[in-house]
């Protein structure tokens, strides 16, 4: 009898057990996918560096990503670097850019506003010339994030997409960069639903103060020891510096053993 009853005993006691472990196995499990879908609804992109030429973690995961069709970065496995130019205005620096991209045979993708296709629709042609892509970087550059309504939203991308068939006679390809990286995961889908797909970056510096330009060796210490496989490099076409350094950056880069992708080519179109 004694036996029997220790027998049950520890039969109860393993089952409590058992139940609690899972409850507790359940709630970790749903912790961790609020806390991806936390991350996922920051409105601010951002990174976080670890070991120089590893890929750094965003605030949203690359899986969580696709499912809308955006990226921030590539293959982990693969030396390859996706070069992409933010576009706000044209202050001269855009040309020598561009030749520098052309010795080099890379093809980056430019992503533009409303006002840049105003004011240089000559540049906006070499561009698709040389075969580089031009992107959407919206008409009026807001703050998408607090764009919730689809029309509202849609308004900004396809101003942008008129203006530039009126310069080129093409259709834009569809290719979204969020301004300054806010974004809100409605606005993922959002632009998933116009057929866009969503461009964040895993590499970029502060390059875009006009008054205050990174020196060639500021540029330098963030750009060479940070660039990681299936890198997607965010620079600002109106840096004296970047007009100034990336014909040695480039070199620089395929020097460490990379080579230049598409947007086309990351995304499998």
């Amino acid at each position: 009898m004694y036996i029997t009853v220790r027998k049950k005993q520890i039969e109860i006691v393993m089952a409590v057990f058992l139940f609690l472990l899972a409850g507790i196995l359940t709630l970790t499990h749903q912790q961790q996918e609020i806390a991806v879908q936390t991350a996922a609804a920051n409105t601010n992109w951002g990174l976080g560096f670890g070991e120089d030429g590893k890929q750094p973690t965003g605030n949203a995961s690359a899986d969580f990503l696709k499912q809308y069709n955006a990226y921030y970065v590539g293959a982990a496995d693969k030396k390859v670097i996706y070069l992409t130019f933010d576009a706000g205005y044209e202050n001269g620096y855009t040309p020598a850019i561009l030749d520098a991209l052309k010795k080099h045979n890379v093809k980056a993708t430019f992503f533009v506003v409303g006002n840049y296709l105003n004011t240089s629709p000559d540049l906006v042609k070499r561009m698709i010339e040389e075969g580089h892509i031009v992107g959407n970087h919206t008409n009026t550059h807001p703050d998408m994030s607090k764009i919730s309504d689809m029309t509202s939203f849609q308004k900004e991308i396809s101003a942008v997409e008129t203006k530039f068939k009126e310069i080129t006679g093409q259709d834009m390809q569809k290719y979204y960069r969020p301004p300054q990286g806010k974004y809100s995961v409605n606005n993922l889908k959002q632009a998933n639903e116009l057929g866009y797909k969503t461009i964040f970056w895993s590499l970029a510096y502060v390059d875009w103060y006009q008054d205050k330009q990174p020196t060639k060796e500021q540029a330098f210490d963030k750009l060479i020891p940070r660039i990681h496989p299936g890198a997607i490099v965010l620079l600002h076409s109106t840096s004296k510096t970047n007009s100034a350094i990336l014909d040695e950056l480039l070199s620089k880069w395929e020097t460490a053993g990379y080579t230049f992708g598409t947007l086309d080519e990351l995304s499998g179109k």
